[in-house]
């Protein structure tokens, strides 16, 4: 017999024996078997029915009340808005950039997109699909790629209360639990507010939190205008936003991009020609990083941030030096209603709002042209500036310091700054002691430093790095509205990641001349005209502290009888003494504080001269006194504040206050107008070719360690600030350091620009609001 034959017969033999046996098992045990497995199975399914019985009560696992579904939590970021309706920023936590939108203000193509790759049972099923479970259930035994089981409804349920879960076992139990609260959610959504929900909630990874954002953040549109292939890619995402991360991956994620058109066919929402066509197009992004430090007016977002969140202040929080900081921080939380705000305004639960999570809208004054047309200005400008700067200092040891300070004293600014830096916060909060931090500090490490070309990579040391950064002349503009107070553009620094004091409000530098025409005010309101005559000539003023002698930069027409008119237009020194020997320094003082001016004002005779430091923000507040008839007007950042519902919970209204009178005002224009027209502010008429009516006043203190230029026309005041960090880093000469060199260019170009839009409503042939018949003195030169 051959082995084939044998091996049939054995396994023959071998299967009618099994069959025997399992006969006379069957036989013997089939009513035992037949009760222990039923009895199982309804143990099964009675322990599954109690698990939910127990979840629904919320007596197993954590079920939110009725009233948290009714009303998820949802932190939502807060927009700020320019007057013409512009998205400026937001405020927001590391992963809570999100803004809820409605249904119907996403595009279609995102909602079938997701319908079509993620549940495409969506509109057939109340929150759990049993056919995708049965399929899922399937699957694991067959090993088959099945798909997933978790309807829209379940992955929102997870979103919204599912913390992530450390192992297997937690998420196992997680799993029933949103069953039960996605078929809760059902009964109390829409299926339009459940998909609403869940894209609004979706992480779409660098800090693009819901389908706003994402669209903002990736494509630089918004959620009604993405394309079919943007739409697609978003939500491709929602796999796993980490693994297909357009940014990172973008092969990836046009693969997965392709999966959803393949998933729309199927679902009968593309045609396969559409799919075809729509798979051939590169993914292409418009991708913009969303940073509060970031994008435009950045100084401007976090001065609101701060006055916003503000606490009441606290003298035992400010340091001795910060005195001045702890006194404007004081009147600003007793007399402006936005510090503090959040603070102030409690919700109707009695909690205070949060900027951060709260979904507020914030409607400010800032017109965003108009703030572009400014940083444009700083920045065209400062990189000019910055280049001479450069030169000026290049090969000395001593840079960028004067040349008049020690080596000692060059030292212990150095260090000072060395402590008041972040590193040195950090590396004293973690325990080093200052011998090691010292050491830290001028040892050479890996890192990136700031230039106007972008950050650049390089490796010195803490210390070198403090050196070179205070090399870069900083800024301050600010513009305003004089008949409302609006602010329409606010530029603190020329970089914010690189310099974040911001210089329009925290900053407080010395005034020099342009203090001057707070004293030619009270001149004239004491009934004095802009063609008086005054001797020019040195004089020297007897003080309580000895005798005082001004200096002036120019001895044109020494010893002749020259008008106040000429006197303020080419900033005589000798004139503005006489002018102060008439009137008291309290009387002056008092003067100035009228105008808003708010920091210690020593009642001196020097004070003619402006030793005062003041910041930009209170100089464009009272120069808005000159063309608004001696009203002065405050600054107003913000219209209104809405909260998420669109209800208005903070609306706010310009303060104005007289100062002086119509025809001191009158004055005050046409001598303010005789500097531009042929004084020291002449290179707005002869470089810039500026022909409007313009009024206003250049500004530089000693040593050129400030330069300064405020400038009006009818419906307009702005005012500009440059100069180092420390007051030891200047210019060497006047050619390069005066106010009409380092600060008057930007007030030009910035003029320029806003004029050239005719939508901004700026004209030339606009006019001061003068009589006609308005003549001081005919006899004036």
């Amino acid at each position: 017999m051959s082995n084939i034959k044998k091996k049939i017969i054995v396994f023959l033999q071998i299967d009618k024996n099994r069959i025997e046996i399992n006969m006379a098992l069957t036989d013997d045990s089939r009513k035992k078997i037949k009760k222990y497995f039923w009895r199982f199975f309804y143990t099964c399914i009675g322990a599954l029915v109690l698990m939910f019985a127990l979840i629904s009560i919320g007596w197993l696992g954590y079920l939110p009340e009725i009233k948290e579904l009714q009303n998820p939590i949802n932190k939502a970021a807060t927009e700020i808005y320019s007057s013409d309706m512009v998205l400026l920023g937001r405020f927001s936590l590391a992963k809570e950039n999100r803004v809820p939108i409605n249904y119907n203000e996403i595009d279609k193509d995102v909602i079938n997109a997701l319908i079509a790759t993620e549940d495409v049972r969506f509109y057939k099923h109340s929150g759990v699909d049993g056919k995708a479970l049965i399929r899922v259930f399937f699957g694991l035994f067959t090993s088959s790629n099945s798909g997933g089981g978790s309807t829209i409804t379940q992955q929102l349920a997870k979103q919204l209360y599912s913390p992530s879960a450390r192992n297997i076992f937690k998420r196992a139990l997680q799993k029933p639990i949103e069953w039960v609260i996605a078929v809760k959610l059902e009964r109390m959504y829409s299926k339009e507010e459940i998909i609403a929900m869940y894209l609004n909630q979706f992480d779409f990874l660098n800090n693009a939190v819901g389908i706003k954002s994402a669209a903002q953040v990736y494509f630089n549109t918004t959620a009604d205008n993405l394309s079919l292939e943007q739409a697609a890619t978003l939500v491709g995402m929602c796999k796993n936003p980490s693994y297909f991360n357009p940014v990172r991956h973008k092969e990836r994620t046009l693969g997965r991009r392709n999966v959803v058109f393949d998933q729309m066919r199927k679902a009968d929402m593309i045609t396969r020609e559409q799919r075809d066509s729509l798979s051939k197009i590169p993914l292409k992004l418009n991708y913009r990083r969303v940073d509060h430090k970031e994008g435009m007016a950045t100084y401007y977002r976090e001065f609101l941030r701060q006055i916003l969140m503000a606490d009441e202040p606290s003298r035992s929080d400010y340091a001795d030096w910060q005195k001045q900081k702890y006194l404007d921080d004081k009147w600003a939380w007793e007399n402006n209603p936005l510090y503090g705000f959040c603070k102030k305004n409690k919700k109707p639960d009695g909690s205070n709002y949060n900027i951060y999570t709260d979904g507020l809208k914030i409607y400010t004054t800032i017109d965003s042209r108009m703030q572009h047309y400014a940083e444009e200005a700083v920045e065209e400008h400062m990189l000019k500036l910055q280049k001479n700067f450069f030169r000026e200092k290049k090969g000395r040891s001593y840079a960028p310091f004067s040349r008049d300070l020690s080596p000692q004293e060059i030292d212990d600014i150095l260090r000072r700054a060395m402590r008041q830096s972040e590193r040195y916060r950090l590396m004293s909060d973690a325990g080093m002691t200052k011998a090691e931090i010292t050491k830290a500090f001028n040892t050479k490490t890996d890192m990136q430093v700031f230039s106007y070309n972008g950050m650049i990579d390089t490796t010195m040391t803490p210390m070198d790095s403090i050196r070179y950064h205070k090399h870069f002349l900083r800024c301050g503009f600010m513009s305003m509205d004089p008949s409302n107070g609006y602010v329409k553009a606010y530029v603190g620094g020329t970089n914010i990641t690189a310099f974040q004091y911001d210089m329009v409000s925290s900053g407080r530098r010395q005034i020099g001349s342009t203090v001057k025409p707070y004293l030619y005010t009270l001149a004239m309101e004491e009934g004095m005209s802009p063609c008086d005559r005054v001797l020019c000539a040195p004089i020297t003023i007897q003080t309580s502290s000895g005798p005082w002698t001004p200096k002036n930069s120019s001895s044109a027409r020494m010893g002749e009888m020259v008008t106040l008119r000429w006197g303020l237009a080419n900033s005589n020194n000798w004139i503005s003494a006489r002018l102060m020997n008439q009137y008291t320094p309290e009387t002056l003082v008092k003067l100035m504080q009228s105008f808003g001016i708010r920091g210690h004002l020593d009642p001196v005779v020097s004070l003619a001269l402006g030793p005062c430091e003041v910041s930009v923000s209170e100089m464009v507040d009272a120069y808005t006194a000159f063309p608004s008839k001696g009203i002065r007007v405050e600054p107003l950042y913000v219209t209104r504040i809405e909260d998420a519902n669109g209800n208005v919970i903070g609306s706010f209204v310009p303060k104005m206050q007289e100062i002086f009178s119509e025809t001191t005002a009158y004055k005050m224009i046409y001598l303010l107008r005789s500097v531009v027209d042929e004084g020291t502010g002449g290179r707005i008429r002869s470089v810039y070719g500026l022909t409007m009516p313009v009024g206003g006043k250049t500004g530089t203190t000693q040593n050129n360690s400030d330069g300064w230029f405020m400038g009006f026309t009818p419906k307009l005041v702005s005012g500009v600030w440059v100069g180092g960090e420390e007051r030891s880093i200047h210019f060497d000469g006047m050619a390069q350091g005066q106010g009409a060199s380092m600060a008057l260019p930007i007030w030009a170009i910035y003029m320029k620009k806003v004029y050239a839009n005719p939508e901004l409503g700026y004209r030339y042939n606009d006019q001061f609001d003068v009589p006609a018949d308005f003549n001081p003195n005919e006899a004036c030169e």
